[in-house]
């Protein structure tokens, strides 16, 4: 086969699947009003098989969201709901006595909730955290160990969890290594006046519908390859590398604001989400390749929980959400 027809047959690939994302990003913002910026980055997380955390008040439908992701895409959905009763055993699942074929007795695995495509860790941070840690090895390995038996999850396996930034009484804070296994920390705020009367106006009537199913698991995978595989210039990964490296107190690459303020700067992992995450963004916006601007407009939600203020910081209100402004400030492409 020619080179013409090759390079032919990618470029329909990618047209095709661009249509059926800017379709479910179409449906997406039609069901759920006035979040298009937080639907997009989830799409993002989504277009690179990695994992969210939604922080906003109750009401902002985090989870119609996520309801609407998972049926665009036909995936397999579970809500979990923390509490700090939540056991890891009502997540992974558990062993149950019963008999086998021939009556003797047999220990039988019964599959917990995190056994599906996308799970809605609601409200994770209320959870103690011998059941974090077990949503973690399933979000890192995707796999879950009971009994001395390893369980494969099925692929794609994706975790949208959810934190109340109001409500901070009998919680417990996610360490940095679980944060860090979540690719984007994505800020939900209230919905403007005239996206609250239209939110009123749709869902007085009755339950919203949610988006027609525009993948299957094998076309999604795909999609999910296509993305993983689009190049990048080496300007671009450079400077993904450059802003993280300058968000590290000690340096060569920190200003004086990063040393004064920050007491841990993002870690490789971050350079990694940054790129992955501008791959996505280029294929949403119907381009195969990303630019250094796409690496910008994800740089907030990528950095914001990676980046740890020092004591000075929070003495003086210095946030993380300022520090990533100045790092995209001061640090040239």
């Amino acid at each position: 086969m020619s080179q013409t027809v090759v390079d032919a047959n990618a470029s329909g690939r990618v047209e095709r699947f661009v249509e059926g994302v800017q379709a479910i990003r179409k449906s997406l913002h039609e069901v759920i009003v006035g979040q298009d910026p937080t639907i997009d980055l989830l799409l993002t997380c989504a277009l690179t098989g990695s994992h969210a955390l939604l922080v906003g008040v109750p009401g902002l439908a985090k989870t119609l969201m996520v309801k609407g992701l998972s049926s665009a895409f036909r995936w397999k959905f579970n809500r979990v709901q923390f509490t700090p009763d939540l056991m890891p055993s009502d997540i992974t699942g558990y062993e149950l006595l019963g008999r086998d074929e021939s009556g003797l007795p047999k220990m039988t695995f019964r599959p917990g909730p995190v056994f599906a495509n996308l799970i809605l860790a609601d409200e994770i941070n209320r959870a103690a955290p011998k059941t974090q840690s077990a949503l973690l090895e399933a979000m890192a390995e995707q796999h879950v160990t009971v009994g001395g038996q390893t369980y494969p999850l099925e692929d794609p396996f994706l975790v949208v969890a959810t934190q109340n930034p109001i409500e901070q009484e009998g919680t417990y804070p996610l360490p940095e290594a679980q944060l860090d296994r979540f690719m984007m920390e994505i800020h939900i705020d209230y919905p403007t006046p005239q996206h609250e009367e239209e939110i009123v106006m749709k869902t007085s009537g009755g339950q919203p519908t949610l988006p027609e199913p525009a993948f299957d698991r094998a076309a999604y995978l795909e999609l999910r390859e296509l993305v993983w595989a689009a190049p990048v210039a080496q300007n671009v990964a450079a400077y993904a590398v450059k802003l993280c490296g300058s968000s590290r107190p000690g340096d060569t690459r920190a200003g004086t604001f990063i040393n004064d303020y920050v007491g841990w700067g993002a870690g490789p992992r971050g350079s990694q989400n940054l790129v992955r995450a501008a791959k996505a963004r280029a294929l949403l916006e119907g381009r195969t390749t990303p630019v250094i601007d796409d690496v910008r407009a994800v740089a907030v939600p990528i950095l914001r929980h990676r980046i740890l203020p020092n004591h000075r910081a929070v003495g003086d209100g210095v946030t993380s959400r300022q520090i990533v402004d100045r790092l995209l400030k001061d640090v040239a492409a």
